[in-house]
């Protein structure tokens, strides 16, 4: 053991630390809000920050569920003819993965309408070319679809599907662009589970075309 002038070593530490200053408290981070036209800045907590009890929906939230439900419905009427035209297990699995998912999520989109006091669109508004969202087929493009059968038919709706969940997630980008779009609580989870899953099922169904091709 070292002595330092009759002191032990580890006392002399013992001591240094103990008159060391202690540290001060982390400061919270100052948050600041702008004000309106004509008005000063305040500073805010970060519970109020975080807090989106007082966020509303917007008219993109009503455009985005109203156009939805009908995208949904174009889905559903593809889904249906799987069973009496496909041979391929996998692709009834898929098939009805997208039937329940979206047969919920139509529910739900109603209710969220419905509960805000909004109309619902017209049933039959997706069979129309205005009623069409983004990656909707097309008239000619389901007849095709209708007339299919086995592995023609498969990689006409793997190639259809494809196309539909890449035009929810146009629907979602531009959703997420409009001014406050999207960030309602419930409207942004909605949205973000619809990325999220429909982005999944393109991975998947880019692998299922990939694999008949082989």
């Amino acid at each position: 053991m070292r002595v330092l002038d009759g002191i032990p070593a580890f006392a002399l530490l013992a001591i240094a630390c103990a008159s060391a200053p202690a540290p001060a408290p982390a400061q919270a981070p100052r948050i600041v809000q702008p004000g309106a036209p004509g008005q000063a800045s305040r500073e805010i907590t970060v519970a109020e920050a975080t807090d989106t009890s007082g966020v509303r929906h917007t008219d993109a939230d009503v455009r985005f569920m109203q156009g939805m439900i009908g995208h949904h419905a174009q889905a559903l009427e593809m889904v249906a003819l799987v069973s009496t035209h496909s041979r391929s297990d996998d692709l009834r699995r898929l098939a009805l993965r997208i039937e329940v998912s979206q047969a919920d999520e139509m529910q739900m989109m109603r209710q969220w309408l419905g509960r805000r006091g909004e109309p619902l669109p017209d049933a039959h508004a997706h069979h129309t070319a205005h009623g069409r969202m983004p990656g909707m087929l097309t008239a000619a493009q389901m007849a095709q679809l209708a007339a299919a059968r086995g592995p023609a038919f498969d990689r006409l709706f793997l190639e259809g599907m494809i196309q539909h969940h890449q035009g929810a997630l146009t629907m979602v980008e531009a959703l997420f662009k409009s001014s406050g779009g999207g960030q309602e609580p419930e409207m942004f989870d909605f949205a973000s589970d619809v990325e999220a899953d429909q982005a999944m099922e393109i991975a998947r169904m880019r692998a299922m075309l990939e694999e008949s091709t082989k």
